[in-house]
Order: structure tokens, then C-alpha cells, then sequence
């Protein structure tokens, strides 16, 4: 492995030993949500990473969703600077993220903090998964609450795109859509008003991104991946609600990839009935 591919990985996840090893230096971010799953404070309330500070992300990773702007769109920065102050969040903090299901909540949290501006923000590899089956220390209840910190969000930190350039992005890149096959293929739609894609979006899914084991394919396997799927060509991503599309965006930095995100992503798109809708594997 070359050392811009080390570099990549490392300014991206973060290992179970790295963590260990860090002790008390870190601040982390319990972010366990999944949909159709509600009990992710009652998840954490029965086990963690010690010190781990619960997020959640209906209420503390995303404003109030509509059906104009999407089911999880974009925090403003100033509420966003606020949670970061109470998980005691300063310019200079080391943040590690994690959740159960392979970082695809805990991408949210990592996306928009880089977004606010921090730069020292990693996923855990592997995830809550992973801590468990290295036989580290488990807590429970709630972790102590932090001295508030001081951090000031100036956001801008990573590339985002509106609508109307999504639609425009597949004739001058590749928008990636990273939910699972059958929804972009349009045989499914459990969630959203409409079934189907944005034209010319590519079918990504997010969980191609992942060992069975829950951890990030090895950096040269990801790499092989999105030159498959996009070539040498401008990328932007999007899934659902804007969540699992923060995850695609942390596979790509790893493989050293930069890429857009559209926020609002399928759940905006399809609440406007001008939009064109398409299906098929294609």
C-alpha cells in the first residue's frame, strides 16, 4: 500500500487499537441510528465506548424535515455549533464517530462536522461491532457531560450540491445514488412519495462499501470500485434523506476521491412532481 493510500485511509477511519491507544484524548460520538430502529439511546444506554457521548441524529444531525427540503436536511451551523459545544468540542479536538451498522449513521456526523470546518474528524472501522469482538472496556449508562467547548463552525469545509445541480450533474460527472438496487431500480419504495432515480444517476450502494464484518474494504478495493463507476470524472452522491450518501462520500475520501453531496437527495426530489423520475437498472 502506498503512502498517500495510507493517508487517505488514516485522515478517514480510525482502528479500535488507535482509539484504545488515544485513552482519554478523543472526543466520541456514539451516533447508533438505523431506520425502522428508534432505541438507539437505549442501545447506547446499555453499552459504549467509555466516555462516548450519545448524538442523535433525527434531532441533533439535521433540521426539521418537509417536504421541500427533505426527511434530514442540512442543520443550520448555528445549531450545529451548539451541539458540537456540548459534546465539548474545541478547534483543536481529535473526534472519532461510531455507530453498529459499518458508519453509515456515524458518516452523517463525521460529514457535517468536516462541513462545519473541523478537520481531525474519522469514522471508527468497524464500528461498536468491532470495539465489542477486541474484548475493550465496555460502559453503560450515560457517560459524564463534558466541559463545554469553544469550537466556532464556519462551514463550507465539504462540497455540497442543490437540486437543480444534481440534475445537471451526469452530464459532467457522476452522481452516484447509494441506496440499495431495488430502490434506485424503482421495484421499491417504502419511504419516499415517488419510486425510482435521478436520470443519469449510477446505482452505488452503500453497503458495496463494506466488509461482511462491518469494516471499509481495503482502500484498493474501493478505489477499483468508483473507477468502475465513475472513471476519472467529477462525483456527487446522494441516497434517501441525505444520510447514507455521508457514508459513500467517506469510502470515496478513502479511496482519495473528493465528492459532493446532495442533502435533500431522493426525499426532496420526489416531492416535486416536475421532476422526472426514472427506473430500471439503467
Amino acid at each position: 500500500m502506498s503512502d498517500t493510500v495510507d493517508r487517505t485511509r488514516a485522515a478517514t477511519l480510525a482502528t479500535v487499537e488507535g482509539v484504545r491507544a488515544a485513552g482519554q484524548d478523543l472526543v466520541l460520538l456514539d451516533v447508533r441510528w438505523a431506520l425502522g430502529d428508534p432505541d438507539g439511546r437505549l442501545h447506547y444506554l446499555d453499552g459504549h465506548i467509555p466516555g462516548a457521548l450519545f448524538v442523535d441524529l433525527e434531532t441533533e444531525l439535521a433540521g426539521p424535515p418537509s417536504a421541500a427540503d427533505g426527511r434530514h436536511p442540512l442543520p443550520a451551523l448555528a445549531d450545529l455549533q451548539a451541539a458540537a459545544r456540548r459534546w465539548g468540542i474545541d478547534a483543536s479536538s481529535r473526534v472519532v464517530v461510531y455507530d453498529a451498522t459499518g458508519g453509515a449513521a456515524a458518516a452523517r456526523a463525521w460529514w457535517l462536522l468536516k462541513w462545519g470546518g473541523l478537520t481531525d474528524v474519522r469514522i471508527l472501522d468497524g464500528g461498536w461491532v468491532a470495539w465489542q469482538a477486541s474484548g475493550a472496556a465496555v460502559a453503560t449508562g450515560e457517560s459524564a457531560a463534558p466541559e463545554p467547548g469553544g469550537v466556532e463552525l464556519s462551514g463550507g469545509g465539504m462540497p455540497v450540491i442543490d437540486i437543480d445541480a444534481a440534475a445537471d450533474w451526469p452530464d459532467r460527472g457522476a452522481l452516484l445514488d447509494a441506496r440499495a438496487g431495488e430502490r434506485y431500480r424503482g421495484e421499491t419504495e417504502p419511504i419516499d412519495p415517488r419510486a425510482g432515480h435521478i436520470p443519469g444517476a449510477v446505482s452505488a450502494p452503500t453497503t458495496a462499501n463494506l466488509t461482511t464484518d462491518g469494516h471499509f474494504l481495503p482502500t484498493e478495493e474501493l478505489q477499483r470500485r468508483f473507477a468502475d463507476l465513475a472513471g476519472d470524472r467529477p462525483v456527487a452522491v446522494y441516497c434517501g434523506s441525505g444520510v447514507t450518501a455521508a457514508h459513500q462520500v467517506a469510502a470515496l475520501a478513502v479511496a482519495g476521491i473528493d465528492a459532493a453531496l446532495y442533502p435533500g437527495s431522493w426525499s426532496q426530489w420526489s416531492n416535486e412532481p416536475e421532476r422526472p423520475a426514472a427506473t430500471g437498472p439503467n
